[in-house]
């Protein structure tokens, strides 16, 4: 019996400290909502149509949202600190998990701007997919986003993650009466040690690793 296997279901729900390149990742709480909500403002995150970013005067709102649903086992919300300035800059999260067939989905991202493009990102995807793969066993990392966010498909498939499909008419925003096409990707167990290898590259170019 695998290591992997006698880890207990509510493990994944679990956000424990994580450290790389100059990024920790941590238990999202409701003390990082003045933090987030001024990413969101400075920003202006949440003005992407296609975008699910929640507006900064809604930060406490969602991170009870994000904390009920870890509760609940579906998610893992993780808040994403910049060691060197030593706050929140942005926030991610395991979602939709499913235990049983050890697959998660990392999503429900934000970033500052100021922080994209530093390698901010690609550290915090790498300390996720190290734990999904390292630590949870898990059998596939899914990707998923708004078919119009071009931005996103882009930096997912960076990533190395494949693409698996689209949902079409997956699903509908009142917000903006439309329906949303949701592209799916994934990168599994096998594909790990090429993704990590190129996201550590990525980590060196950006002078975070030596």
């Amino acid at each position: 019996m695998s290591q992997s296997s006698l880890i207990p279901a509510s493990e994944f729900s679990t956000a424990p400290t994580m450290a790389f390149a100059g990024v920790r990742l941590g238990q999202l709480a409701a003390s990082h909502a003045p933090d987030l909500a001024e990413v969101v403002a400075a920003g202006r995150l949440d003005e992407d149509w296609f975008a699910t970013t929640p507006p900064a005067q809604q930060m406490e709102a969602n991170i009870a949202q994000r904390l009920d649903s870890q509760a609940a086992g579906t998610m893992a919300p993780f808040a994403i600190i910049d060691t060197s300035a030593g706050k929140a800059v942005g926030a991610t999260a395991y979602l939709n998990i499913d235990a049983a067939n050890r697959r998660v989905e990392i999503g429900s991202t934000f970033l500052a701007v100021a922080a994209q493009g530093t390698g901010i990102n690609p550290a915090a995807k790498y300390l996720l997919l190290r734990r999904a793969f390292e630590v949870l066993g898990c059998y596939s990392v899914a990707f998923c986003t708004h078919w119009h966010n071009e931005a996103s498909r882009a930096a997912i498939a960076r990533l190395g993650a494949k693409q698996d499909g689209v949902l079409r008419n997956h699903k509908y925003d009142p917000a903006t009466g439309t329906l949303r096409d949701t592209v799916i990707f994934s990168i599994l167990p096998h594909e790990w040690p090429a993704v990590r290898t190129q996201l550590e590259a990525r980590l060196r170019r950006h002078g975070r690793l030596g």
